[in-house]
C-alpha cells in the first residue's frame, strides 16, 4: 500500500513541482498545502485528535538576513506539528536550540514553545519536508514534492553563506535543490562541501547526523560531535 502511495506521489510531484527555480513556488508553502495526499490525510487525522495543535505545513524560523540555513528532515508529530515552529517541543529541539545558543546563533531562552520569545540570530531553520509524515518517515515522492519550497527558501536568503544538513535525507534534498549530483557531494558527518547557492554564489554545505533522540541514545551522535560541527560553522562564518 505504501509503495503504491509513493509511486502516486512521485507522479504528482513531477506534475506539480515543475522545474526547480522556475519562480512559481514561494519559499513557504501554505499551511494547508495539499501536494501530498498521504501527508494531508495524516495531518487531518492529527487535527481530529488534537484540534488545538498547529497541524499544517510548518514555516521556516529565522531572519531573512541569515547567513546559515539549517535543514532538518520533517516536523515531529508532537514537536513542530504541535507547536508550529521547527524543532520546538521535542528532544531534537532541546539539543539543537541549546547548541545554537552556545555558538551565538540565538537570543532569549528556549522553552519548547513558539511563544518563548526566542529569536534566531544570523540563522534560519527549515525542513526538507514541511508537513509531518507518519512514523517520521517521508517517502521519496513527498520529499520530491516539497523540494521546490526548499530551493525557493535557499534562493530567498541573499546573505546565505552556509547550510547545515541534519541527516542524509536533508543533505540529499539540499544538493538536489541546488541542482547538483549526489555523487559529487556524498553525505558524511562532520564533512563540509564547497557548493553554489541558486544564484551561483559559493557557499559551504556542512553535514551532521540528525540530532534525534535515537541518534543520541545510540551514541551515533554525541553532544560533543554536534558541537564540533557548529564550532566549524562558527569559524567559517566568523563572529559578526
Amino acid at each position: 500500500m505504501q509503495m503504491k502511495a509513493a509511486q502516486a506521489l512521485t507522479t504528482d510531484a513531477r506534475r506539480s513541482a515543475g522545474p526547480i527555480g522556475g519562480g512559481s513556488v514561494p519559499p513557504e508553502p501554505e499551511k494547508s498545502c495539499a501536494r501530498c495526499q498521504r501527508l494531508v490525510a495524516y495531518r487531518d487525522e492529527n487535527r481530529d485528535k488534537n484540534p488545538d495543535w498547529f497541524n499544517g505545513a510548518v514555516p521556516s524560523f529565522g531572519p531573512q538576513t541569515a547567513r546559515l540555513l539549517i535543514v532538518g528532515l520533517a516536523p515531529g508529530v508532537t514537536g513542530a506539528n504541535r507547536t508550529g515552529r521547527p524543532f520546538t517541543g521535542d528532544f531534537a529541539g532541546d539539543l539543537l536550540y541549546d547548541t545554537l545558543a552556545r555558538y551565538g546563533f540565538s537570543t532569549g531562552q528556549y522553552q519548547s514553545s513558539p511563544n518563548d520569545g526566542l529569536q534566531l540570530r544570523d540563522a534560519m531553520i527549515t525542513n526538507a519536508v514541511r508537513c509531518v509524515p507518519p512514523q517520521n518517515k517521508p517517502v521519496a515522492g513527498e520529499i520530491n514534492a516539497c523540494r521546490p519550497f526548499l530551493h525557493a527558501r535557499l534562493a530567498a536568503l541573499p546573505e546565505l553563506r552556509a547550510v547545515l544538513a541534519l541527516g542524509k535525507i536533508a543533505h540529499d534534498s539540499t544538493v538536489r535543490a541546488l541542482g547538483e549530483r549526489l555523487a559529487a557531494y556524498p553525505f558524511q558527518h562532520g564533512k563540509s562541501h564547497a557548493i553554489k547557492r541558486p544564484d551561483g554564489v559559493g557557499i559551504s554545505l556542512f553535514d551532521s547526523y540528525h540530532c534525534s533522540r535515537y541518534n543520541t541514545n545510540t551514541g551515533r551522535l554525541t553532544e560533543q560531535m554536534f558541537q564540533d560541527v557548529f564550532a566549524e560553522i562558527r569559524r567559517f562564518l566568523g563572529t559578526d
